[in-house]
């Protein structure tokens, strides 16, 4: 199990950027697979970008690619979505997620087992 504290979001005209930051406690944070997802008001929550064990492979919703990039580093236990050009309709909260120990990488919200409690992204127009 990991502990994830999300930190970052906030308020941000259209075509503006921010570097979203999660903080993972605990041991073996490389053994992870983590993913970004977002939930904006009235919605489900959706897959935004994940990442591999040891950052090798990315993975992205086809509306963030090419804006968002998800990165990590193993030494610090952190994880991070640069996220450029945001737009009105990326206003959300943003979660940091963790699969199982040694999965692979997914784009199923079900597949994540550990949670952050969020940050707010507003994206003004």
């Amino acid at each position: 199990q990991v502990q994830l504290v999300e930190s970052g979001g906030g308020l941000v005209q259209a075509g503006g950027s921010l570097r979203l930051s999660c903080a993972a406690s605990g041991r073996n944070f490389s053994s992870y697979a983590m993913g970004w997802f977002r939930q904006a008001p009235g919605k489900e929550r959706e897959f935004a970008a994940a990442i591999s064990r040891i950052g090798t492979s990315t993975y992205y919703k086809s509306a963030v690619r090419g804006r968002f990039t998800i990165s990590r580093d193993n030494v610090k236990n952190m994880l991070f979505l640069q996220m450029e050009n945001l737009k009105p309709e990326d206003t959300a909260v943003y979660y940091c997620a963790a699969r199982p120990v040694n999965s692979v990488t997914s784009t199923y919200t079900v597949a994540y087992t550990d949670w952050g409690q969020g940050t707010q992204v507003t994206v003004s127009s």
